[in-house]
């Protein structure tokens, strides 16, 4: 199974990442454990994709798939990126869920990716590590086929969220982005985000915590905090991300 689909997701997921609604979810529970859940929905994106695409291309078996499925990340992990990993890795991997919705003949494409961290120190590790494996699960092997098949250089447009440094305690969770990196991700994928800007593209972007106790603090004037304090909302789009990148930060004590 994981043969058949698996690098069209990965392609659309982390290859037009900055043309997608994206929502990234965190629920952090009292036994000091957390789910995340990343969200992408490239619905709109590949309706737009879909019309470039030649008809070759759209008559492939891969293209005309139906598929609404939840798999384990790492049996959908391609054997080359498994037989590189650490152990960390692996049992990172394993506790993470990939959830496809596909149907690319009627324009849906959505994928969440959730991880139930154990603890603080789990959690950390996933969110400094997920996009550097989820990256290496595929991409590198797709470009070699893709390239003659699109217009698009998958390689080039790998946009995963590497850029943030985190400092998580039981109390806090600060995110902040780290400018270089940014910045080295935006020169890598400026193509893909000039051509959704000319396609009319958006690209919404949404960060949504909740806690097990009431924030005590937060410092980003765009965050929403909710009436019973445990909830963080930030909505933004990568347009203006681009233009103020610490919009982006979250320093939230609790």
């Amino acid at each position: 199974m994981k043969r058949l689909y698996f690098p069209v997701i990965l392609l659309l997921m982390f290859c037009l990442s900055s043309c997608v609604d994206i929502e990234e979810h965190y629920n952090f529970k009292a036994d000091g454990s957390c789910s995340v859940v990343y969200d992408f929905d490239m619905s709109k994106a590949v309706s737009v994709l879909m019309n470039l695409m030649t008809d070759s291309v759209r008559s492939t078996p891969e293209f005309g798939m139906v598929k609404d499925t939840t798999l384990n990340f790492y049996t959908a992990l391609p054997d080359t990126t498994i037989s590189k990993m650490s152990v960390d890795e692996v049992n990172m991997a394993k506790a993470s869920q990939l959830n496809v919705n596909m149907n690319l003949k009627k324009n849906l494409m959505k994928v969440s990716l959730n991880h139930e961290a154990k603890n603080i120190a789990d959690l950390q590790y996933y969110l400094e590590h997920i996009s550097k494996l989820s990256s290496a699960g595929g991409v590198n092997a797709i470009t070699k086929n893709s390239k003659k098949n699109t217009a698009f250089d998958p390689q080039q447009l790998i946009s995963g969220e590497d850029y943030y440094v985190y400092e998580i305690t039981a109390h806090k969770f600060y995110r902040i982005i780290d400018l270089s990196k940014f910045n080295a991700f935006l020169k890598r994928t400026a193509s893909t985000f000039a051509m959704a800007k000319a396609m009319l593209i958006e690209t919404p972007y949404k960060v949504v915590l909740n806690f097990a106790k009431p924030v005590k603090k937060i410092d980003n004037p765009k965050a929403v905090l909710s009436a019973d304090r445990r909830r963080v909302t930030l909505q933004t789009n990568m347009d203006d991300i681009i233009k103020n990148p610490s919009s982006m930060n979250l320093k939230i004590d609790f």
